[in-house]
């Protein structure tokens, strides 16, 4: 991807070094970054073809990621042919067919429209509150990870930095109407404020 070694500190993933890219880790990206080339099917099963998985266990794990993620009967159609926030299902299956550790998602729903980017979200969360897969998920919009998370990390502004660390004690499963709430609304002020701040400090640069 072109990014150098750091210069300094390290990552671990359950104690351990990450030094390359590895299964043990999906990436979802806000771009839609799909093969034009393969299907549907084709996309979502990639990873386990490249780790030599037999056809048939294959074709059984696709199936019940294109079930999941609410795409059955599109199975064989070209990325070309579907929408933004189908092209984000199928990179979301993609990435959770590998049953990776962890799945890092860098504003994934970020180009979408605010209707189908709230539809995405109720997905992706159902999505954990069935799997509880550790999911490390980078947003701008403070609804969305106060809807998303366990917890909000805020950074700050250059050099970024943590600020602070946010527990997120709302119940599960979780329905859009919880953003009305007056729990949401306070934690939303505090996350605000808190980002204000940074974002007067960058613009006194």
């Amino acid at each position: 991807a072109g990014l150098e070694a750091p210069s300094t500190g390290r990552v671990l993933l359950d104690g351990k070094a990450v030094t390359r890219p590895g299964p043990d880790r999906g990436m979802v990206f806000q771009s839609y970054t799909l093969f034009p080339w393969l299907t549907v099917a084709e996309n979502i099963g990639f990873g386990l073809h490249e780790q030599g998985r037999p056809e048939r266990e294959r074709n059984e794990i696709v199936a019940s990621y294109i079930d999941l993620v609410g795409l059955k009967g599109f199975e064989s159609h070209w990325p070309k042919q579907l929408s933004g926030g189908m092209q984000q299902r199928t990179a979301i299956a993609r990435a959770l067919a590998n049953d990776p550790e962890i799945l890092l998602l860098d504003e994934p729903f970020g180009a979408l429209d605010n209707q189908t980017r709230g539809l995405m979200q109720e997905l992706l969360l159902g999505i954990w509150e069935r799997r509880k897969k550790t999911v490390l998920f980078v947003t701008h919009d403070i609804e969305e990870a106060i809807f998303m998370a366990s917890r909000v990390i805020v950074m700050s502004a250059r050099p970024g930095r943590i600020k602070s660390d946010v527990p997120v004690d709302l119940p599960h499963p979780r329905h859009y109407t919880l953003k009305t709430s007056p729990e949401f609304s306070a934690l939303k002020a505090q996350l605000t404020e808190d980002i204000r701040i940074e974002a007067m400090r960058t613009a006194q640069v």
